[in-house]
């Protein structure tokens, strides 16, 4: 496995009032593509490591960063600082940082990274802040936040589906519980980072004493997320191109919360890669390679 780069620089940026901890690892500049990864929960922006050692970093501008809550980003104090639209405020702050006037920026979610860069693609339309400045999206183990439940209000024949994806979904109810949550993490983070590396074919220094903060931080994505309405005037109906990467083994969301995206994006291509959850390290060569192609082809 190639090791992972140095960042060329790093920084911090200012969204309202939290600092997020950015990183790019190659130059801006003329010709250089801006591809911007946002990781998911409970992982910091080091969880992309392998694959960025596996990206052309000597013709893209390769940038990470810690979503708020995490890593060396600040945590907002109330829940309501977790709800995605801070996180949009934030995708933005980076890119100001980051990208020229007027250039786009190639956009790449995992997991929650995923889900909220989701809406930043709903909200590209009609957002003078993102308007022209996403070239393509890749999500990969992240849908939209009302996939599922859009699906529930319009089974057609997909009960079986939905009641196995709901079985996978224990744990978004579980984080929804007050405190009990919270111990589990603090009590036993070395232990679940452990075993949960194991089963995810993940090195098993994966999740450094760092996952104990990130985990119980993290938590308010969900409570400020899951259960809420859907917002006044965001509607997912996009024109940006995107790459959907599906892992078959993904033990936490099945192949049913695929359905019905095509209606909801116009240039869409689903790649399915026979992995787990963290697919961007486990088969890193695949998702470097079908990111490449969808970047280049954009």
């Amino acid at each position: 496995m190639p090791d992972a780069p140095a960042p060329l620089t790093a920084s911090t940026v200012r969204s309202g009032d939290l600092r997020l901890s950015v990183r790019e690892h190659s130059p801006a500049g003329t010709g250089r593509k801006t591809v911007v990864l946002v990781h998911g929960y409970p992982d910091r922006q080091d969880t992309w490591d392998a694959l960025v050692a596996r990206l052309p970093l000597d013709r893209w501008h390769v940038v990470t960063y810690d979503v708020r809550g995490a890593g060396g980003s600040d945590a907002p104090a109330h829940r309501s600082g977790y709800r995605t639209e801070r996180l949009v405020d934030d995708l933005v702050a980076v890119l100001d940082h980051v990208l020229a006037p007027g250039e786009p920026a190639h956009l790449v979610g995992h997991d929650w990274g995923s889900v909220q860069l989701w809406d930043a693609v709903a909200a590209e339309a009609a957002d003078d802040r993102l308007r022209g400045r996403i070239a393509s999206f890749t999500s990969v183990s992240g849908p939209p936040l009302d996939q599922l439940a859009r699906l529930v209000r319009h089974p057609h024949g997909r009960a079986l589906g939905l009641a196995r994806q709901l079985a996978h979904s224990w744990y978004v109810l579980f984080f929804q519980l007050p405190v009990v949550p919270e111990q589990a993490w603090r009590r036993g983070w070395r232990q679940i980072g452990l075993r949960t590396a194991r089963a995810e074919g993940l090195p098993e220094d994966h999740w450094g004493p760092g996952l104990e903060a990130d985990a119980v931080h993290g938590l308010e994505l969900y409570r400020a997320n899951v259960q809420r309405p859907p917002r006044p005037g965001l509607r997912l109906h996009t024109g940006v191109p995107v790459l959907v990467v599906h892992p078959l083994r993904d033990r936490f969301l099945t192949g049913v919360l695929l359905e019905g995206l095509d209606e909801r994006c116009r240039d869409l291509r689903v790649e399915t890669v026979d992995a787990g959850h963290w697919v961007t390290i486990t088969h890193a060569d695949t998702v470097a390679r079908l990111l490449v192609e969808h970047v280049d082809g954009h």
